[in-house]
């Protein structure tokens, strides 16, 4: 008897361990963090690199950064920091189409003031602001993580739109990266 209720608690105890083991079993597509790189940016004159964590099989927070390192190519944004949550309406875990609602901290050329000649300007000081604003795209993703994605989102300047020349925000990619 004490043979067959050790043997017993032998296997409930495998079996308790077995139960304890990742859930994801090495698929990517239930990995539950990616990091991502606009590739679009660069041809506005930027960088944009981005990280997400996924709540479950539909709904994930993430959060982009967005730094202007040549103003030729973009003459009013200077940088913006951008967390988000997106629903996934895909059947695969987190991908496919999604919508998305953003908030953005902004940093903005400030208002051209014109002189009498109108030929010469003067920039006012930057302006910081917050924005808030909803997308909509598409991800894919690959057996091995690799991650593509598109995305375009609107959103409009809520406390200083009056000091700049701006009162919208646009958000555009077409990223790459990679889900671990």
């Amino acid at each position: 008897m004490k043979k067959n209720f050790l043997l017993l608690i032998i296997l409930c105890a495998f079996y308790s361990v077995k139960a304890q083991s990742n859930e994801n079993n090495g698929d990517s597509y239930v990995k539950k963090n990616e990091i991502k790189l606009n590739l679009f940016s660069p041809l506005m004159g930027a960088i944009e690199v981005g990280y997400e964590r996924f709540l479950n099989k539909n709904s994930s927070l993430g959060i982009s950064a967005f730094k202007v390192y040549s103003h030729s190519a973009n003459e009013d944004m200077n940088y913006y920091i951008s967390p988000y949550y997106r629903y996934y309406f895909g059947k695969k875990y987190v991908s496919g189409f999604f919508v998305e609602g953003f908030g953005m901290l902004t940093s903005i050329d400030g208002k051209q003031i014109y002189t009498a000649d109108k030929t010469m300007f003067t920039e006012g000081k930057d302006v910081y602001d917050l924005a808030l604003g909803a997308g909509l795209g598409w991800k894919l993703v690959t057996k091995k993580g690799l991650v593509f994605e598109a995305n375009a989102g609107y959103g409009r300047l809520v406390f200083n739109a009056d000091k700049t020349d701006h009162d919208q925000v646009v958000k555009l990619g077409l990223s790459m990266g990679y889900r671990f």
